[in-house]
């Protein structure tokens, strides 16, 4: 008998999954490939979307054909796979059936995918100079987002919205630490001027009080419920602005006074989600923030040899880490950020590493649970560009259509699509 995971309840517990016995289908179904089959996986992704969002469920067949999507049969759906550039394939009930036994004999799965999830951005107005890998993935995707900032999270508006991304931000009012090389840029000094102007709106002395608030309303956002996923410098600074809560760790030309003296001693690992017993980087003139970050560790190996892999896991016993890692490789190219990967003796023992170079102390890709929520963190700026400069054009995903890294991206936005409509409250 096969099973449908169809709810996800994720508290300090773990995870607690309802099967529901599914019965044999009785008509034809929409085969979406995901392996070397299919002609764009992007957009795949969206289609499974855009099923949601017209009120139809979607099995993903987890480790099946590289993750794999089956969609109730009908020239809507064909009609819009044709549109999108999406290989689908209409199978029989027969074949059908036998797709499912084969799923129930191997390591894969069946997860019942229900309700469409809100999507939400945490982006400054304007993104410059910077693109977003996850804007560039949902546009390309066609999939629907919503941007917000801080005005909109410490307002409470976070709780319309099943699944938060944070991008290229610091949330140590440090200005990205980009003080030594582009202080007399324009693009530097506008967005500490706006950032400064936000924190004042917002009855803050400092960018650093302010920033360490919207971090904390995250983090309860995840408490109740809410999944995150971070790239980049929002992954690691995410955490020291909560680990610093009760202390100054900006230096002089970020918040206008020294840090505190003390400042590393009272760093409170109690408070962060992901990461302990980190190290601060305390020089305001060193574009680095603690040792979590590997990406000095990165630049000595070169783009040739820098790959990750992404670790197998039971698609019947630990579902969730298996979606998240749905893929047609297991090794994918690696590629910088301004927090590149996350060292492994700064990461929390509760923490499910998803994804690591081997032979290294480097993760890539890791995933946690932090009340009734979760947050998943990638290391990097953009999964087809290596490494991406100040300024430099947005990626254009239409020539990086089955790209292994962007896929990574898209299976979480899918991930909340799991949970029960009646869970959000």
């Amino acid at each position: 008998m096969r099973h449908r995971h169809s709810a996800f309840a994720l508290g300090l517990g773990g995870l607690l999954i309802s099967l529901l016995a599914g019965a044999q289908p009785a008509a034809a179904r929409l085969l979406v490939p995901m392996d070397l089959a299919q002609t764009d996986h992007l957009k795949a992704y969206g289609l499974a979307y855009w099923t949601l969002a017209r009120g139809e469920t979607v099995e993903w067949l987890l480790n099946y054909r590289g993750g794999s999507f089956m969609l109730p049969d009908g020239e809507p759906i064909e009609r819009q796979a044709r549109i999108m550039g999406v290989r689908a394939e209409t199978i029989s009930a027969n074949q059908a059936s036998a797709i499912y036994t084969t799923i129930e004999a191997e390591n894969m799965e069946v997860v019942l995918l229900e309700t469409a999830p809100r999507v939400a951005i945490y982006a400054p107005p304007g993104f410059e100079p910077w693109d977003d890998a996850v804007a560039l993935a949902l546009a390309y995707a066609e999939i629907r987002y919503k941007t917000l900032y801080d005005e909109e999270v410490l307002a409470g508006e976070l709780d319309q919205y099943d699944w938060l991304h944070l991008h290229h931000e610091d949330f140590t009012g440090q200005f990205g630490k980009f003080y030594a090389g582009f202080r007399t840029q324009e693009w530097y000094r506008e967005q500490k001027r706006m950032a400064e102007e936000f924190a004042r709106r917002a009855g803050f002395n400092k960018v650093s009080k302010h920033k360490l608030a919207v971090a904390q309303a995250i983090k309860d956002y995840i408490a109740r419920g809410g999944f995150v996923f971070a790239m980049c410098s929002a992954t690691d600074t995410f955490d020291i602005a909560l680990a610093a809560h009760a202390t100054d760790i900006c230096a002089a030309m970020f918040d206008n006074d020294p840090p505190a003296p003390d400042s590393k001693s009272k760093l409170d690992f109690e408070a962060t989600v992901a990461f302990h017993n980190f190290i601060l980087e305390m020089n305001p003139l060193v574009y680095e923030h603690s040792n979590i970050d590997t990406s000095n560790y990165r630049l000595t190996r070169g783009p040739e040899a820098d790959y990750f892999t992404l670790f197998e896991f039971s698609a019947k016993h630990d579902p969730v880490p298996t979606m998240l890692t749905q893929d047609h490789v297991a090794v994918i190219n690696g590629f910088f950020g301004q927090t590149t990967g996350f060292k492994r003796n700064t990461i929390k023992e509760s923490i499910t590493i998803l994804a690591e170079a081997e032979g290294t102390n480097e993760v890539k890709y890791l995933h946690g649970n932090y009340g009734q929520g979760t947050f998943t963190f990638f290391g990097g700026h953009d999964p087809e560009d290596y490494q991406h400069a100040v300024g430099d054009p947005p990626t254009n995903l239409a020539l990086h259509k089955s790209s292994p890294g962007y896929r990574l991206i898209l299976n979480n936005i899918l991930f909340p699509a799991a949970e029960k409509k009646e869970q959000k409250t």
